[in-house]
């Protein structure tokens, strides 16, 4: 260490450096032995200059702030640590109701600063410890206020020593995260405020204060220990619901006040922090399916690796987009899904598949979350691929895909199972002739498109040839289908069991493209449970999508559309195995109603795909041809052929048992074949158990 002391003190003489810093006293954590070299930076010239000295050497360097979300090292840092001098980098400059500050201010500091002046928006956040180039990092928030909110520009320098500027509008802040390059350090901020009362703002910081003090322990520790999955499941709650409240190893505890904090009693290390993580996530992704990700910081570069080598985040692929009219839709979609999985803790690709094709990330995954609508990603073609790859994924095997995608083989699963639907026929290019025995208005549908494209509303015969135009232009063969005019339901399946409904009103009467996604004509209504359908009705309606389901052989996800006619019968439209995961989509509404938050509604599903075995339904990789004839299943000839083989069987069994037995007449060890023969009996039901325990 004294090599990099001596370098440092010869680019920057008078450099304030202090050597074997217990980490006891520059974090509020504890934990650790003693770091070998701390430089103080009074400048941004020196910062610069220290900074080109340590990259042009082979030494590593940190960032050290106020140590508030930081855990130390129990054997020596091989580097430097750089921390901005406080006096130097802590000044308050207020210009109307923007408030320059320096980086290393504390956040509690500039909360009461700007209380003071009569400034609102950081009273809320004025509980938490650490600077504001800290804070600004990892968009710090508390009470519903993000320090990002507030941010107009920000300055620093880079690693390479050059400075750094960037405005407030250019940067994107999140949940515990920020754009700022993560090689540059906050050196400055300008905070944009809002004019409030002095002594309501005082009065707001120390409710918040008082807050903090009932809901956090008073002991040491680093704060948060792991980032909130979602509103819905806090990192405490889950932490707590694992039974890990109270849990002591050596001096550290995962805290009995707030499972979220490990506090340091004494004497805490390292090893022992780095210990309770691995076991807080490892007992969490086993309860609730969510691999934590941290708040806390390490100084040590390999303690990541360290505790993701016990259990190591899940790698799914979440695979959008597709060639279908609905590419779009599904690109919003796959973004939602993966930023939902990724705040689960999965290691998350996002892959915009544009043919059916295995990509590499797809092989190298432990599972796929297909969120494609319409065309191969919907219609069973990527099911196929990934059934015939032995890839496990989220959603509806090739078979099932296959029918639900098609509205004319659904019309047909739903008349052999006396579900509730519209009365329908065919038409196609070579039979274009008004049907007859159909009531208009008519409802004329492509059968394999989705989110109402390729729908057209035939009042009376002179609008049919038009309408078939329109339609033929998606497909040569077209579903036509009595116009029901009614309340319009629709009820998600998910896992088995059906969400609660949800009531659709169209500003114009027609639940189409626009009224999903573009709002030209106004916005649609989602009633969560339903307002103008009767509760009987609604619940009727649930136990036929679950029906719907598991006539279709659906898994995972479906979501299943009705309209009630003036009798209260819930006819249904169609299923959809794939549907719609943006912010607007019906099944995430259904499970927030319900008090299933998206991280959760997602993580469930990959949860499904992984405990199944990946296997082919249909065998050899090949979908069942459903698009204009459903498949002809033959059970008789099936179970035909299965009592020949069994009558095979006991046929060579008896001719054993005959041989067995004039075998035992000349004294010879007959018996033996006796056995063969009861073994031959036993081959079926012993196949069978063991193919119930494979599964």
């Amino acid at each position: 260490m004294s090599d990099l002391k001596k370098l440092l003190l010869g680019a920057v003489p008078g450099l304030k450096l202090r050597e074997n810093v217990p980490y006891r006293e520059i974090t509020t954590m504890g934990v650790g032995s003693t770091l070998p070299l701390l430089a103080e930076i009074v400048s941004v010239d020196e910062l610069k200059t220290v900074l080109q000295t340590v990259k042009s050497s082979s030494f590593p360097f940190f960032i050290l702030g106020a140590g508030s979300n930081l855990i130390g090292m129990d054997a020596p840092y091989p580097g430097v640590a750089l921390r901005l001098e406080s006096h130097a980098f802590s000044t308050v400059e207020f210009q109307g109701v923007f408030m320059h500050c320096g980086g290393a201010l504390r956040l509690s500091n500039a909360a009461r600063f700007a209380a003071d002046e009569g400034l609102s928006g950081l009273s809320e956040l004025g509980g938490i410890p650490g600077t504001l180039g800290g804070a600004l990092r990892m968009n710090a928030g508390a009470s519903g206020q993000e320090i990002g909110k507030l941010v107009h520009r920000v300055k620093g320098v880079t690693f390479d020593g050059a400075d750094w500027e960037a405005k407030g509008s250019d940067l994107t802040f999140s949940y515990r995260n920020s754009s700022i390059p993560q090689n540059v350090i906050v050196t400055g901020v300008v905070l944009e405020l809002a004019s409030g009362s002095a002594e309501s703002e005082r009065e707001k910081l120390k409710v918040e204060l008082e807050r903090r003090k009932v809901r956090e322990p008073a002991v040491r520790s680093a704060g948060c220990t792991f980032r909130n999955v979602s509103a819905l499941e806090p990192a405490g709650k889950l932490i707590d619901e694992a039974g890990l409240r109270g849990f002591r190893l050596g001096d550290l505890e995962i805290s009995s006040v707030h499972a979220n904090f490990i506090v340091n009693h004494g004497q805490g290390s390292e090893a022992d922090y780095m210990q309770l993580l691995r076991l807080i996530r490892r007992t969490v992704a086993e309860k609730h399916g969510f691999y934590l990700r941290r708040e806390t910081c390490f100084v040590n570069p390999d303690a990541q690796r360290t505790i993701d080598r016990f259990i190591a985040p899940l790698k799914v692929n979440v695979l959008c987009g597709g060639d279908s009219s609905e590419r779009e839709v599904s690109l919003r979609s796959g973004a939602a899904v993966a930023a939902a999985l990724e705040n689960c803790g999965y290691n998350v690709v996002l892959s915009d598949l544009k043919k059916c094709e295995l990509l590499p990330e797809t092989r190298e995954c432990d599972a796929v979350f297909p969120i494609l609508h319409g065309g191969f990603g919907e219609g069973g073609e990527l099911q196929d691929l990934l059934e015939r790859n032995l890839i496990k994924f989220v959603g509806s095997d090739s078979v099932a895909s296959a029918l639900v995608m098609d509205k004319i083989a659904t019309k047909k699963m739903l008349d052999r199972f006396n579900l509730p639907t519209a009365r329908w026929c065919i038409v196609d290019k070579n039979n274009r002739s008004f049907p007859e025995n159909l009531t208009p208005p008519f409802m004329v549908k492509a059968p394999k498109e989705g989110s109402s494209v390729g729908i057209v509303k035939v009042e009376n015969p002179a609008q049919w040839d038009e309408a078939l135009n329109k339609v033929f232009e998606h497909a040569d063969t077209l579903l036509v289908e009595e116009f029901v005019s009614g309340v319009e339901l629709t009820v998600p399946v998910v896992n088995g069991e059906a969400l609660d409904a949800i009531e659709i009103r169209a500003p114009h009467g027609f639940y189409d493209y626009d009224a999903k996604y573009l709002y030209k004509n106004g916005h649609t209504e989602y009633l969560c449970p339903p307002r103008n359908v009767a509760p009987e009705v609604v619940e009727r309606a649930r136990q036929i999508a679950v029906d719907f389901n598991r006539f279709a052989g659906g898994r995972d996800m479906m979501r299943v559309d009705f309209i009630v006619d003036a009798q209260g019968v819930p006819l249904v439209l169609e299923g959809n195995n794939l549907p719609g995961f943006t912010a607007t989509s019906l099944v995430p509404k259904a499970a927030a109603a319900a008090g299933i938050s998206f991280e959760r509604l997602t993580s469930s599903m990959i949860r499904a795909a992984l405990l199944r075995r990946a296997e082919n339904p249909a065998g050899t990789g090949a979908i069942a041809e459903f698009s204009t004839e459903a498949q002809k299943v033959q059970p008789g000839l099936i179970a035909a052929n299965r009592w020949i083989f069994r009558f095979i069987l006991l046929l060579n069994a008896a001719f054993l048992v005959y041989i067995g037995i004039n075998l035992t007449r000349v004294e010879m060890p007959g018996w033996l074949l006796w056995i063969a023969a009861f073994l031959l009996l036993m081959a079926e039901p012993v196949f069978g158990w063991l193919r119930s325990l494979e599964k």
